[in-house]
């Protein structure tokens, strides 16, 4: 970790290796820290075995209930005890809501016997602000004495009690939040309104070009052209999306394109392997070319590879992986950028309709997915997935009445894109 001090920056920037999300939140931010290193609390190097052990049992737990929920008859049960306890409770009627949780008590014993200690008096040697994307660091840097301003980084819609600390009205720790829905409930849990700033969720600055949106604005433009084949959309709203867009390309530059991502856990690989199946016939006569996203497990990989029937792996039908994070992170970013649609469950990929992509939303996993879900819906960006073993036929139908096109301009409009440049705004002041 010596290495992390040698290059001066704006600001220390930590996730956790837990699933994607905190990670996706991360790697926009990178930029900021010292030599573009982002910390992962749970195995960063030198980490003392017992924490190490502690971040492993929590990440094992999770992600082998969440695959273990697709069992018949008893995944379902098992995986409701699990979501109890992480659970949102409604937003209605509004209360004081800042009573502690049981469940939020277990990372603070841990943190009074020690956990946490060896990476704060790391960061400790150069006290740049810290931002980090998972509530249990920005909790140990104010349990032992962070002098330096501490961030953290919300990645949903809507989060639980779990991201405030034991006694909010006196803590310090100051929030980026995307939405309102985020900044009324960090309210109601009795953060102070000083330390909550609305910025949106931090989205790739490669796929946004700059505070003036050229990159995003160029790609759904042709991204429009591809979602509205019949013009019905265009002919309607031609005015709403010249005031935002300009004048259109008069053709796309890449064919109609859609894609499942799948999440860190690996659940839902059978919807990936009924949708690609489902389209083979629209592939083979190259009418939508689909890319399969399953990151860095190669056991994933392999799955599809060996479920994709009658179909060559080639442009047209797609398995995008990484080595690592990184270099996961940089390909789905770039192929985002000729993505028309995003099939995936309402994960933290929710902020990427922002992009102007608009999102067939697979079943949700956990609390925090069911109102990630409910938002998107609210603001018009999404649709519920149908039958993905009939996708050859719905997704055409929607694509005929130019229902994508409508929900892709509705998630530029709604969601708030530019996260990333106003952190470092913040950060820099």
């Amino acid at each position: 970790m010596e290495d992390f001090i040698k290059k001066e920056k704006k600001a220390w920037i930590i996730t956790v290796d837990m699933g994607y999300g905190h990670q996706r939140t991360a790697y926009p931010l990178k930029f900021l820290s010292p030599n573009y290193k982002v910390i992962n609390a749970n195995h960063y190097e030198g980490i003392p075995q017992r924490d190490k052990k502690l971040w492993y049992y929590g990440r094992l737990s999770y992600e082998f209930i969440s695959r273990f929920r697709s069992v018949p008859f008893v995944g379902e049960k098992v995986w409701a005890v699990f979501d109890h306890f992480q659970r949102i409770v409604g937003y209605y009627p509004k209360r004081d809501l800042s009573k502690i949780t049981l469940n939020q008590r277990i990372p603070f014993f841990l943190m009074k016997t020690g956990w946490g200690r060896d990476l704060v008096n790391r960061l400790k040697r150069n006290r740049l602000p810290i931002i980090s994307t998972f509530f249990s660091p920005a909790f140990m840097a104010e349990e032992f004495d962070y002098s330096g301003d501490i961030y953290c980084v919300i990645c949903d819609a809507d989060i639980s009690r779990a991201w405030v600390s034991l006694h909010p009205k006196r803590s310090d720790i100051k929030y980026f939040v995307p939405n309102s829905w985020t900044r009324e409930r960090l309210q109601q849990y009795g953060v102070k309104k000083e330390n909550i700033f609305t910025t949106g969720y931090p989205l790739p600055k490669e796929n946004i070009g700059g505070e003036n949106m050229d990159i995003l604005k160029k790609d759904l433009g042709y991204r429009i052209l591809n979602l509205d084949p019949k013009g019905n959309y265009r002919k309607i709203y031609k005015p709403l999306i010249k005031s935002y867009l300009g004048e259109l390309p008069s053709l796309p530059n890449h064919p109609l394109t859609i894609m499942f991502s799948i999440g860190g856990a690996g659940a839902q690989k059978e919807i990936g392997a009924q949708i690609i199946n489902s389209l083979k016939d629209k592939i083979l006569d190259k009418k939508i070319r689909v890319i399969i996203s399953v990151g860095v497990r190669e056991e994933l990989r392999e799955y599809f590879q060996n479920h994709v029937k009658g179909l060559q792996l080639d442009g047209w039908a797609h398995i995008l992986s990484g080595k690592n994070m990184n270099d996961y992170f940089e390909k789905f970013n770039k192929a985002l950028r000729t993505t028309d649609i995003l099939w995936t469950k309402p994960s933290e990929l929710s902020f990427y309709s922002g992009l102007g992509i608009p999102i067939v939303i697979a079943p949700p996993l956990g609390s925090q997915e069911d109102f990630n879900k409910k938002w998107l819906l609210h603001i018009g960006s999404a649709i519920e997935a149908d039958n993905p073993k009939y996708a050859d036929q719905w997704i055409f139908d929607l694509l005929d009445s130019g229902d994508f096109a409508e929900m892709a301009m509705q998630g530029f409009i709604e969601i708030k894109s530019l996260g990333t440049y106003n952190i470092e705004r913040i950060i820099s002041e």
